[in-house]
């Protein structure tokens, strides 16, 4: 695999630095750009992080003397780069607008943001579930005009909890799901000394999560017709989304029915266990090499001893039960900075290099 240059949009965010940890010796991504807004442009990164870098990891070495970039120079930014991530923070109409416009400029956009999950033309994926809506970006390229550019967004954080969970169960029949998310203060791009009320607390709201947590997946698990992605209706969604005091991870209880036949409790965890997407068959850098890991403690999976499996990049399920009201129950957990975020918009950058649309 060629090394492909590439650009981080929005690097002084706390996703923009969870992707600078990331990239940071990728054996395929070689990081030469950083741009943000116009406050931040011409400055030194290493300067203008040094009381704002919010990770425990240490900030690369590598990036410290980099001069950050006016993310509005779009041509700039993207005479230096193969591609880019994006993950700023602005209204979601002007997110667009920037995206489209670095596509239009030849430049392919990796998306860490929300603006354009819903846009019928651009793939949203997660690489072992919907890896084949890749292929609608040669409509998105007619549509915008372009040879190379395009914009490919990952879902939700908290989707990642247990979207990946429910997958491979659709085979078996599961018709509706009631997911409660319990979502760490990273999500939100804080810590407790940023976010001191989160200490000893929880807020049962958190905006337009629970929106996202319904109608996601349907994009997720639709087809590619004509030129669009069209949403698959097979399973009904409800959720209820909670902030908790955890830093980094986000854990689902979920509730699920069948139409049918109920699967038997040992058969759902066998088509756990055995499930492999298009990630691991490329054998992908970022992607786990067991996607799904089944906990038979009654206690687990916990946050503290599961989020960083393989890399923070596997999916933690456990407690797999029958219930009074639907017809089984589990708990499923995954890091939400990581796999939710930047981690998965990475696996989805190299997806798209191995299959040939950053060339």
């Amino acid at each position: 695999m060629k090394k492909y240059n590439v650009g981080i949009i929005g690097a002084t965010g706390m996703v923009g630095q969870r992707f600078l940890l990331l990239l940071n010796n990728h054996p395929w991504f070689n990081i030469t750009t950083l741009a943000a807004s116009s406050r931040s442009a011409g400055k030194r990164y290493g300067e203008l992080m040094e009381n704002r870098w919010l990770l425990d990891e240490p900030m690369p070495e590598q990036v410290k003397d980099m001069v950050i970039l006016d993310a509005a120079n779009i041509e700039e930014v993207a005479s230096n780069v193969d591609f880019c991530f994006c993950a700023v923070n602005m209204p979601k109409d002007e997110i667009r607008a920037l995206e489209e416009a670095y596509a239009k400029a030849e430049c392919p956009i990796v998306s860490n943001n929300s603006a354009h999950r819903f846009t019928p033309d651009v793939p949203m994926v997660i690489p072992e579930i919907n890896a084949d809506h890749i292929k609608v970006i040669e409509s998105q390229r007619k549509r915008l005009g372009t040879k190379r550019g395009f914009v490919a967004v990952k879902s939700n954080c908290s989707l990642q909890s247990y979207v990946p969970a429910i997958h491979p169960l659709k085979e078996l029949g599961v018709n509706k799901v009631l997911a409660c998310t319990y979502q760490a203060i990273s999500g939100a791009g804080k810590t407790f000394e940023t976010w001191p009320e989160m200490v000893d607390n929880l807020i049962p709201y958190i905006g337009g999560e629970e929106e996202k947590s319904e109608k996601e997946p349907l994009k997720i698990w639709g087809k590619v017709e004509n030129g669009e992605i069209v949403n698959n209706n097979d399973i009904a969604i409800t959720s209820q989304c909670l902030r908790v005091p955890v830093s980094d991870g986000h854990t689902a209880a979920v509730f699920m029915s069948f139409k049918d036949e109920v699967p038997a409790i040992d058969t759902i965890i066998k088509t756990w266990e055995n499930y492999k997407g298009r990630a691991q068959e490329l054998d992908l850098p970022s992607a786990p090499k067991q996607f799904l890991h089944y906990f038979t403690e009654p206690d687990q999976p916990q946050i503290k001893s599961s989020r960083t499996l393989e890399g923070g990049m596997a999916i933690s399920v456990g407690r797999l039960r029958e219930d009074t009201q639907y017809d089984l129950k589990f708990v499923c957990m995954s890091h939400n900075t990581l796999r939710g975020a930047a981690g998965g918009a990475v696996l989805l950058a190299e997806l798209l290099c191995a299959e040939g649309y950053m060339d």
